[in-house]
């Protein structure tokens, strides 16, 4: 009778994310026509944000309650599910046509981002004042894409909403976003542990894929609307964000220790950012065979967790 309740709550909250984040892209998108800013910006800044919002959740509440490992295994976990899946999977479906600006600013600045990570957590300690030092290279970046959203603004007038409407499905959109990841995450924490999984396996797995399943959702919504620039600055700019500013708010707000299998998982992560730019470069595109190396790629690494 309970578990039955578990597995309801678990798929409202599928359906709060999948409404949500077609709200928000709808949302998203016109609000970038409306200002003339390029989707591909508001790709990189508000659906990125919006869509870790999560993530942040998770993890700064971890941070603060002590459970250190949840809250950097949540976004390596995260950063992989969403560089193999969301990715993977959008690619799949159509394939993802690569903007110049993605390539040369986006993709290294998520390298850099993951070797800085790797260094920093290599003592198994994240401090207060390496926190600090992610927050300021988050306001850096964010000043970079408002410089770069000046210089391009866009020509064409395409169909929007109003400026209200454009709003009221933003907020709808991410409200609806949050709350669904939350029941998300609960509920299939509370399956999981009545099926008997560690929790390591819990924050790398159920965790990490259910505060990416609004990325995963808002990236393919974009794709099947032809918004491939959305898509792709969507994850990387989560990527980026979720280094930046939740690892950065979490251990600014308490360190966190760091587990030797935490270390390990984020040079898994440079390896597939690196890996990621090589495919974005080769063609200026990411391919659908791509897409299906990189889906495989991510069931070996749940076999790897497992084993």
């Amino acid at each position: 009778e309970r578990r039955s309740m578990d597995v309801i709550i678990l798929l409202f909250g599928f359906f709060l994310l999948i409404k949500g984040a077609d709200y928000f892209v709808d949302g998203s998108s016109s609000f970038a026509r409306l200002l003339n800013i390029p989707s591909i910006i508001i790709g990189l800044t508000i659906v990125a944000m919006g869509t870790s919002a999560p993530e942040a959740v998770v993890s700064i509440h971890a941070s603060l309650n002590g459970y250190n490992d949840i809250a950097i295994s949540n976004i390596i976990g995260s950063n992989i599910f969403n560089s193999l899946i969301v990715i993977g999977v959008c690619a799949f479906i159509s394939q993802l046509e690569i903007d110049p600006d993605i390539m040369k600013r986006d993709l290294l600045f998520q390298i850099v981002c993951a070797i800085v990570l790797s260094i920093m957590i290599f003592d198994g300690y994240l401090s207060k004042k390496e926190g600090l030092f992610f927050l300021v290279i988050l306001c850096f970046y964010m000043a970079l894409m408002i410089f770069h959203s000046m210089q391009q603004r866009q020509d064409k007038k395409m169909k929007e909403m109003s400026l209200l409407k454009s709003i009221i499905y933003l907020i709808i959109g991410l409200f609806a976003l949050i709350i669904g990841g939350r029941k998300v995450v609960v509920y299939a924490c509370i399956i999981a542990k009545k099926i008997g999984l560690s929790q390591n396996i819990i924050g790398l797995t159920v965790i990490s894929v259910g505060t990416s399943l609004p990325e995963l959702v808002t990236s393919i919504v974009a794709t099947r609307k032809k918004e491939s620039g959305l898509a792709l600055g969507n994850a990387v700019g989560s990527n980026i964000f979720n280094i930046v500013f939740i690892l950065g708010m979490s251990s600014f707000l308490s360190p966190l220790t760091v587990s030797f299998e935490s270390s390990l998982d984020s040079y898994i992560f440079i390896g597939i950012s690196i890996l990621l730019y090589v495919f974005a470069k080769t063609g200026k595109r990411i391919s659908r065979h791509e897409g299906l190396i990189f889906i495989i790629f991510y069931m070996i690494y749940l076999m790897y967790l497992f084993l």
